[in-house]
Parts: structure tokens; C-alpha cells; sequence
């Protein structure tokens, strides 16, 4: 007798990935992507929106800052686990990211800023194929009541 095959899955992974061009446009098609994906998932709206600004503040500083050669893609990944949402951006570029000191006038410099004081975690690390780095955050997600 056969053994049958593993029952398929009855709820999608809670884990995806886009691939965006290193474009000022992408920041806000990331946000897009994320907000209609975390939805699908049920995440909790004060978790989305904190997910959302963060991962637009990544995104960002992988458009600005990763000074790489053009046709250069920026990933980001979501995967939601039962109590914590984790989001990482991936660049082409080795440099280590910072957060910056910048004055009540400046008009930028804030991002890592708010990552550091709204996340749970993050943090950056070269990638395992020696090319670009990541950069992640995770929120603690509470499941919704019903």
C-alpha cells in the first residue's frame, strides 16, 4: 500500500518576499505590498502601521544610501510567525547602516532613529553570499480578538 501524500496546507505561508527596483517609487509600492499582505494575515493595525513606517524607513535608506550600480534590486521580506512580525530589506551595498544625529531642522536623518525606538529588535548584517547587506526589525504581533 502507497503512503499518501502530506495533507496540503490549509492557510497560506505567513512569509513573502518582493523584489523592487532601487527606485524612489519603490518605497511606496513596498508600503502598498505590505499593508494588502499584512491585512490578508490579520495582523493587528497598530502592528501593520508600525511595520509599514519602519519598512518605508528601510526601504528608503536602501534607495538613498546604497550606492550601487544601476538594475541593482532592493528585496524585502515579511515573515509573521505566532507572536512576532520580522521585516528585512536587502541591498547591494557592504556599508553598514547608522543612525544619525540630526538637528530639530533637518529634513532627514531620522530613520534608524525611529527603527530603534519602535522596534522590538532590529539589527544589520552582511549577507551570507558576501554581497549587500541586510537589514531587519521585528514586532511583537498579538493575535486580534474576536
Amino acid at each position: 500500500m502507497q503512503t499518501p501524500w502530506p495533507p496540503l496546507p490549509t492557510t497560506a505561508p505567513k512569509d513573502i518576499e518582493w523584489r523592487l527596483p532601487r527606485h524612489a517609487r519603490s518605497v511606496g509600492r513596498a508600503r502598498a505590498l505590505f499593508r494588502e499582505q499584512a491585512a490578508s494575515w490579520g495582523l493587528p493595525q497598530d502592528v501593520t502601521d508600525t511595520a509599514e513606517l519602519l519598512l518605508s524607513e528601510l526601504m528608503a535608506n536602501a534607495y538613498r544610501h546604497a550606492k550601487v550600480p544601476a538594475g541593482r534590486e532592493i528585496w524585502a521580506r515579511c515573515a509573521v510567525t505566532a507572536n512576532r512580525v520580522r521585516v528585512t530589506v536587502t541591498d547591494a551595498n557592504d556599508m553598514s547602516p547608522k543612525p544619525g544625529k540630526a538637528s530639530p531642522d533637518d529634513e532627514s536623518g531620522r530613520g534608524l532613529a525611529l527603527v530603534a525606538a519602535l522596534a522590538d529588535e532590529w539589527g544589520a548584517e552582511r549577507r551570507e553570499c558576501g554581497v549587500g547587506k541586510e537589514v531587519w526589525f521585528e514586532l511583537v504581533s498579538l493575535p486580534r480578538r474576536s
